[in-house]
Parts: structure tokens; C-alpha cells; sequence
């Protein structure tokens, strides 16, 4: 049995989509002004974003004259194509990632076009029944020992995408081979055209608002040295404050050593397009890339120590409260002092200096450690709670790692230092002996005098004098120069 429906349901039915109409622009408008923002703040957060996009945008109108311009457009054809798609695959936001992409892609289309031109020639003596069975044979054997060569790990590091380009270009020549007649004309063409697009699209990234992905891996590793150190520095402070009223410690640590955790695969990314940029800046040809993965390593494993840390202290066992009173001085330096040595060596790392003031951090966070193990001989504890003082323990003993590899990590940048040729910090000193120290302080009173023609001089010749004379000794009483008298000192 079908019931109709009322009319005051029927009302509130269109009285609902009504409203649903009615909100819709509001809603529209709301959409519109958070893209508007989310963009705004994408390009607040890095303005070379849309200076990449600027850039792209001009390689593209360059290369699409290939089109519109008759002269070019008879000269290469539908081939002018590829220097578009060229610039839209290999058009990288680094210039690394540029270089990388273009030069893979140049040489690996210049090497698979003249053997696939080869692979026809040869094909061709084999007459019109051998010849598909040549070159399937050569397509079959080239293209697996390419890509059995992508599993390698130096190869699928830094030419990749070289090697897929290589077996696709070859495959492309070899098989339009045999069906198209001026194979060497076309292959000109389009080897032309990529090559012109590649380097297109070098000469923008390099000359234009270049992005350096070794500069940014500097700054990278730099500036996760200093969260480490923020963490290590207020780590005492905010650990060891005494509980609130109602006997809750209320921890609130800086966490922003959280980005180090997942850092690996963006400095790896940046260190090998960093190995194929030109010198540039600070940086030489040949810079040391690779010691900064290691420096990134080693402030991965003290981020995950750090880690370690907080998972000990929001554990539900509460720490003894006497205990952590026992190794609250030495756990409170280690920390502070690795800090500081942290935040010495990021700043070394950021001015290209010698990282050598941090050496006296380094060793005192290893005097506090050396204070740790007395204080905790020298603590009774058998009276104290085992569960009580896990995790203050731990605590400690995770102190103790991340000192060790505060260690490891200053061994590593002064190695890059070195490597680097980072600029020596030389500050002047100036050591005085007590007796020349004396010989430059001279008291005594002069007054201008004037002479019979009006005008006001003092004439005061000082000669040098031995520190056994008796004039070096002080003297008793100021002289005063008379009106026209020579003083000698």
C-alpha cells in the first residue's frame, strides 16, 4: 500500500532545497577563498615556486616557435614537437634536477638513435625475409641488457631515466625502421629538436633565478642540527621541573626535530642532483655532497634517540622524584652542552666556517657524563623503587648515546670542513709583556702654549727607551710644559 505524501512534508521538502539552493553561492564563495589561501600560502612558503612556474612557462612560448614560425616549422617539421615534450618531462624545480634529466636524456637519445640507425643498416643485409627477424632479435637482446642494468644501484641513482630513455629511442628507430624510408632524416630531426629543448631548458634554470639542490641541501642538514639543538638545550630545563599541585609533571618539549625522522630520501634526492651542478657560490666543482649524508645520518639516529626519550618520559610509570634530584646536574649539562655544540656546528655549517668552537662543548657534555656515572655510584639505591626509576634511567642512558653521537657528528663536519676548505676563523690576539704593556701608558698634562707670533704648539719629542732604565719607572709628579719649551718624554 502506497502512502502519498502530505502536503506539509512536500513543503519541507522544497523548503530544504530551497535553503540548499540559497547557501550554495556562500558556499561557493568560501571554497574560492580557501584555494585563494592555501595558494597564497604555497607560494608564501617558497616564493621560488612561482618562479619556477614563470620559468617553465617561458621554455615552452621559446621551443613552440619551432611551430609557429614557418622557417623553423619547414625546416623540422612535426618533429619540433619533441623539444616541447622535452622541456615538459625534464624541466626540473633544481637545477640539478635539471642538468641531470637533460644531459640523461641528450646522450641516451644521441647513443639510441645512431644504434638504432645501425641496428636498421645491419638488419637491411639480411635481406627483406631476415631483416624483422635482425632487428627483433637486436631490440629483444638491447632492451633487456638495458633494463637488467636499471637494478643497479649506482645506475638507478643517477641515470635512470637515462636508461629508459635509451630503450625507448632505440625501440622507436629500430622498429619505424622498417616501415619508414628517410629514417636518417628523421632521426636527425627529432635528436635535433630534443637536443634543443634540453638545453633550453639548462640555460633557464642555470641563468635564470636559479635553484641550487646543493644549496638546499646545506641549508637542509644545517637546519637540522639546530632542532636538534633547540630540543637538547630546553630539554633539562622542562624535564626536571618540580610537579605540579596535583602532582602531574606537564612536559611541553619543541618538537620540530620530528621533520629529521623522514629526511633521507629528500637528502638523498638533493645530494645526487647536487653532484651535477656546476661550481656555484661557496660551492667548488667537486664539492663533498656525499659527507652530508653522512652528517644527515647521524642527525636521523640522534633525532630517533630523542624519540626514544619522549616515548620514556609520557610512559604511565612515574619517575622517583629523589632520583632524578641525584642525576639532575649531570643530565642537565650533557644536555645543554650537546646543544650548544650543535648549535656551534650548524652555525659553522651555515657560514663555511671552522667548526672548532664546538669542540669545548663537545668535551664538557663528556666531563658531564663522567659526573653521571660517579653520581650514580656514588647514589644508594637500595632503597629505592625499581620501577620508580626506569625510565629517569633510561632517560639517562639515552643522554649518554646522544652524546657519543654529538661526538660522531662533529668528527663528521669538521671531515666536510676540511674537505670543503671551509674559511679558518682567526681572531687577533695581542700579548703584551708587563713592561711594554707600561711603556704605553703615559700620564701627564699638556697645555697648549703660544708663542710671540700667536700661535698655539706643543712640541714633544719621545725617544725609546730600555726596560732597565730608570725613566720607565713612574714618575713622582706631573710636568708642565712651559710657554715655548720642548718636552721630551
Amino acid at each position: 500500500m502506497d502512502i502519498e505524501p502530505t502536503a506539509q512534508e512536500k513543503t519541507r521538502f522544497f523548503a530544504g532545497a530551497w535553503g540548499r539552493v540559497k547557501a550554495l553561492p556562500n558556499k561557493l564563495k568560501a571554497k574560492v577563498i580557501s584555494i585563494a589561501k592555501s595558494i597564497k600560502k604555497l607560494g608564501q612558503d617558497d616564493p621560488r615556486r612561482l618562479t619556477h612556474s614563470l620559468k617553465v612557462g617561458i621554455a615552452l612560448t621559446l621551443v613552440s616557435l619551432l611551430y609557429y614560425a614557418r622557417p623553423l616549422y619547414d625546416g623540422f617539421g612535426v618533429s619540433g614537437m619533441w623539444a616541447v615534450l622535452t622541456i615538459v618531462v625534464v624541466f626540473e624545480f633544481t637545477v640539478g634536477g635539471t642538468l641531470s634529466k637533460s644531459l640523461n636524456r641528450g646522450f641516451a637519445t644521441f647513443l639510441a638513435g645512431a644504434l638504432g640507425l645501425g641496428a636498421d643498416y645491419f638488419a637491411s643485409l639480411f635481406g627483406k625475409k631476415g631483416e624483422p627477424i635482425v632487428l627483433g632479435i637486436l631490440v629483444f637482446l638491447l632492451a633487456g641488457a638495458a633494463t637488467f642494468s636499471r637494478f643497479f644501484p649506482r645506475i638507478k641513482a643517477k641515470y635512470d631515466y637515462g636508461v629508459l630513455i635509451f630503450i625507448l629511442t632505440f625501440s622507436l628507430v629500430a622498429v619505424s625502421g622498417y616501415r619508414v624510408d628517410e629514417l636518417v632524416v628523421l632521426a636527425h630531426q627529432r635528436i635535433t629538436t630534443i637536443l634543443m629543448g634540453g638545453a633550453t631548458c639548462m640555460l633557464i634554470s642555470i641563468f635564470i633565478c636559479p635553484v641550487w639542490a646543493g644549496e638546499d641541501l646545506h641549508k637542509a642538514v644545517a637546519s637540522n642540527l639546530e632542532k636538534l639543538a633547540t630540543y637538547l638545550e630546553g630539554f633539562g630545563g622542562v624535564y626536571f621541573q618540580p610537579r605540579e599541585d596535583d602532582g602531574v609533571l606537564k612536559l611541553s618539549f619543541d618538537e620540530g626535530y620530528k621533520s629529521i625522522l623522514n629526511s633521507r630520501n629528500s637528502e638523498e634526492s638533493l645530494a645526487n642532483f647536487a653532484t651535477w651542478e656546476p661550481g656555484h657560490g661557496r660551492f667548488r666543482l667537486r664539492h663533498p655532497w656525499k659527507r652530508y649524508l653522512k652528517i644527515g645520518a647521524l642527525a636521523r639516529q640522534c633525532a630517533y634517540q630523542i624519540e626514544a626519550i619522549n616515548c620514556s618520559i609520557h610512559s604511565h610509570v612515574h619517575a622517583s622524584q629523589d632520583f632524578k634530584r641525584k642525576i639532575e646536574g649531570p643530565c642537565t649539562r650533557m644536555s645543554g652542552e650537546c646543544g650548544k655544540a650543535l648549535k656551534a656546528l650548524a652555525t659553522a655549517m651555515r657560514t663555511m666556517t671552522d667548526p672548532s668552537s664546538a669542540n669545548c662543548h663537545v668535551e664538557n657534555s663528556k666531563a658531564a657524563m663522567k659526573d653521571l656515572r660517579f653520581a650514580l655510584k656514588a647514589a644508594s639505591l637500595e632503597n629505592e623503587d625499581f620501577l620508580a626509576i626506569v625510565p629517569a634511567a633510561t632517560v639517562a642512558s639515552i643522554l649518554v648515546e646522544i652524546v657519543k653521537n654529538v661526538e660522531k657528528i662533529s668528527e663528521a663536519v669538521h671531515e666536510l670542513s676540511q674537505l670543503a676548505q671551509f674559511n679558518k676563523t682567526v681572531e687577533p690576539t695581542v700579548s703584551l709583556s708587563p713592561e711594554k704593556s707600561h711603556q704605553l701608558l703615559h700620564r701627564g698634562i699638556i697645555r697648549p702654549v703660544s708663542d710671540a707670533n700667536g700661535s698655539d704648539d706643543v712640541v714633544i719629542t719621545i725617544h725609546e727607551i730600555s726596560t732597565d732604565s730608570p725613566e720607565n719607572q713612574k714618575p713622582d709628579h706631573h710636568e708642565v710644559p712651559k710657554r715655548g719649551q720642548k718636552m721630551e718624554l
